[in-house]
């Protein structure tokens, strides 16, 4: 199952797309943040496959700063590995599949039960 998120970098706290204001946004160098964020990444051009366990993440490297950023999921794994970067980068996530924005200090209201055991196991490997 494959589905597209979109990360964004506001001051503005989203609580739905729709309401987003175009001047609180921030641009961000999100291509190079994943690519120096997973270990194993395939290079096709622009293209890039971040591939973790039971997991990929597909999006087009860019060379400007955006203020937002869209990639496609397949597997749940790659969206808890998103989650974890958004809090560490301030950023936010909208779901496609979801078709709302992740609330990321509340993830069992998006249906992330399995979120903090991911968490403890990949804490668990180091």
């Amino acid at each position: 199952m494959s589905w597209d998120i979109v990360l964004f970098n506001s001051k503005q706290k989203l609580e739905s797309v729709a309401e987003l204001d175009e001047n609180l946004l921030e641009p961000t160098d999100f291509s190079g943040i994943l690519e120096n964020s997973f270990d194993q990444i395939k290079k096709d051009d622009n293209h890039r496959e971040i591939i973790g366990t039971d997991f990929t993440i597909d999006f087009f490297a860019e060379d400007e700063y955006s203020s937002n950023f869209m990639l496609s999921l397949c597997g749940e794994n790659g969206l808890y590995e998103l989650i974890e970067l958004a809090k560490k980068h301030n950023w936010q996530i909208y779901d496609s599949g979801l078709d709302e924005m992740i609330d990321l200090e509340n993830l069992e209201k998006n249906g992330f039960k399995n979120h903090k055991e991911y968490i403890q196991q990949i804490d668990n490997r180091k």
